[in-house]
């Protein structure tokens, strides 16, 4: 079958009288391995399952929720790719113009909190029918989570919606299981012992065993330290390996939340992608302007998942995990193959890459027996003595990708982990990177400068960024290359405060480093930098952490990122002189911005005054 059914004509004319299962997500329909919703339709698939695919119903009405009537066994929602309202908000809470997951990327096809919504919806339509949540938005809300967008504490996802079961990670073997079980009869209400998975009971229905119990919904509310507490445990839980049950109550229901699943094995991880992925958007959109999102991804390749660096301000440990699967070298060339065969092909595949490109390995040996260590990074601030740094496998991999027939050129676009590729004792990986991967340019993200700021990232210190910077431009000018790093920075991540901004502006000065665009720090679900942000405190450590809150102070931070910008000239001065560093405001070279006219004009008549007041001295002592 080419894509998976969206019609309930598709579904009378292959013959079924319902389908098994209807994945509903907040995407429009696009049937490629780098999107979540397609990965579960295909696998739901491979086992047996007639799968429909419900993509971006309308939530006003009943009329698109009945449209394939129930399914056998049951509903699998997600809200697509990244949280809806992260989709649909700015880091100012502003509505964004543009959402690159919808046709002609048409804002306004799904509801904010889409999760929430959808799984209401259909509970009010199909009351006893299975509905089981995963994907991004439910996985990173499964606890009581700061919300950033009303601005308060809000109950798990799972007895917000009223969804009877929440997988959380990455679903394939915790969908395969409930799949299975349900298409054997058991009922919902009794899956729940599978890993990766949360469920809610009645506190009187709980049996008590051996778990690690988070501060209740109701303390967390009321406590800003308790939510750090509870943030710290479930952070220090999600290991495969080590990770116990966690539990917290709300009210007079517990959710539970089982052992994290196991990452996916290479042979698991290769079989995921050898699905018959149609690697494109359903044709239904084409009238529309097509899917956006697919651009980035089309001519890309995805190697790896998971990522042990762990930045406090990225989602990624606590919802893929800190343990790296890669895929095969036979899996990524097939795949190469088939992007060399589609007619859109130009001879270059964009990326081969994945949360961070050069991971393919674990980060140690003990990992593999022990688990991750909990509370602590494998790169920062300094990398640990246990640390394993090998690139040849993922070296020979882009070598056999660029000898293919038809591929020109073989790009690395996703995260380069700078501090990681310094360590390597061989250069050889270095050396080809900037060779035959870059197109002129290669991202990096040291985010900020200062220690202090990158404590608070979960970052390794700057002399990591300048040992790999110096070596680039000293590679790339042997080559006889002329290229260039674009620097990603955050400006407002809690530890920042406008000193702080002002040292990195100075850094971007003197490292002749201009950036582009500046992130302000976004407070997303279920990351350690949202913690500190809600709480003002560390969750490792409970001490106070400097929150920059207004919109003023996060202007200004961001303006001293671009000192050089003309519009941002006001705010800098303002920024510098709030910071006590007016010493920065002038015509000398050491400065970051030139005075205003009004300030110069101002200057010069309070020179004159005083000059005026000393003549007048001057004739009076005479």
């Amino acid at each position: 079958m080419p894509f998976l059914p969206i019609t309930k004509e598709e579904i009378t004319a292959l013959g079924w009288d319902a389908p098994d299962f209807i994945v509903v997500t907040g995407d429009a329909y696009v049937d490629h391995p780098s999107f979540g919703t397609a990965i579960i339709s295909r696998v739901l698939e491979y086992f047996g399952y007639h799968v429909a695919v419900l993509a971006q119903p309308d939530w006003r009405t009943d009329k698109d929720f009945t449209r394939f009537g129930k399914p056998k066994y049951g509903f699998m929602v997600g809200s697509g790719n990244i949280d809806s309202m992260v989709a649909h908000y700015t880091v100012a809470r502003r509505p964004r113009k543009e959402d690159a997951y919808s046709p002609g990327k048409k804002m306004g096809l799904r509801p904010d909190r889409a999760v929430l919504v959808y799984s209401k919806k259909i509970k009010e339509i199909y009351p006893d029918s299975p509905v089981i949540i995963g994907g991004l938005e439910a996985s990173l809300r499964r606890f009581a989570h700061y919300d950033y967008w009303d601005d308060k504490i809000r109950p798990s996802i799972l007895l917000d919606s009223g969804a009877d079961l929440l997988t959380y990670g990455m679903g394939e073997n915790q969908t395969i299981e409930i799949a299975r079980r349900l298409y054997a009869g058991e009922p919902i209400e009794s899956i729940t012992d599978v890993r990766g998975t949360c469920y809610a009971v009645p506190t009187k229905e709980y049996r008590p065993g051996p778990a690690v119990e988070c501060p209740s919904f109701e303390q967390v509310c009321r406590n800003k330290k308790e939510y750090a507490v509870s943030c710290r445990k479930q952070q220090d839980e999600q290991d495969a390996v080590r990770g116990r049950k966690v539990i917290q109550r709300h009210g007079d229901r517990i959710l539970v939340q089982n052992p994290p699943m196991p990452p996916l094995t290479q042979k698991e991880l290769d079989a995921v992608y050898d699905l018959p992925y149609m690697r494109t958007y359903h044709p239904v959109y084409e009238s529309m302007g097509g899917v956006p999102a697919i651009q980035e991804v089309e001519f890309s390749i995805t190697h790896n998942r998971g990522c042990f660096g762990a930045c406090n301000f990225c989602s990624i440990a606590f919802h893929q995990g800190r343990a790296i699967t890669a895929r095969s070298e036979d899996s990524i060339l097939r795949e190469a193959k088939k992007l060399t065969e589609n007619p859109h092909f130009k001879g270059y595949i964009h990326d081969v890459g994945g949360p961070t490109a050069n991971f393919r390995q674990p980060s140690c040996e003990k990992q593999k027996k022990q688990g991750l260590c909990a509370g602590k990074k494998c790169l920062a601030p300094k990398p640990c003595p246990a640390l394993c740094v090998d690139h040849s496998e993922y070296l020979d991999i882009l070598r056999k990708l660029r000898a293919l027939p038809k591929v020109k050129r073989v790009f690395i676009r996703s995260g380069i982990r700078f501090d990681y590729l310094i360590e390597d004792k061989d250069d050889t990986f270095f050396r080809e990177l900037v060779k035959y991967h870059v197109s002129g340019q290669l991202k990096v993200a040291p985010e900020h400068c200062t220690p202090e700021v990158l404590d608070s990232m979960g970052k390794p210190h700057i002399e990591a960024f300048l040992k790999f910077q110096k070596k680039f431009f000293k590679l790339s000018k042997e080559d006889g290359k002329e290229q260039y790093l674009v620097p990603y920075l955050m400006s407002s991540h809690p530890g920042s405060t406008l000193k702080d901004a002002v040292e990195l502006a100075l850094f971007l000065k003197r490292e002749h480093l201009r950036p582009e665009q500046v992130q302000d720090f976004y407070p997303t679900p279920g990351t350690i930098s949202t913690c500190m942000f809600y709480t003002g405190l560390d969750p490792y450590t409970l001490k106070e952490v400097n929150v920059p809150r207004t919109d003023r102070e996060k202007a200004m931070q961001r303006a001293l990122l671009q000192y050089f910008v003309p519009k941002n000239r006001d705010l800098v001065i303002s920024a510098l002189k709030a910071a006590g560093r007016s010493d920065l405001i002038g015509m000398g070279s050491e400065c970051l911005v030139r005075p205003t006219p009004e300030m110069q004009r101002s200057k010069v008549q309070s020179r004159e005054k005083r000059g005026k007041w000393s003549s007048k001295k001057t004739t009076k002592r005479r």
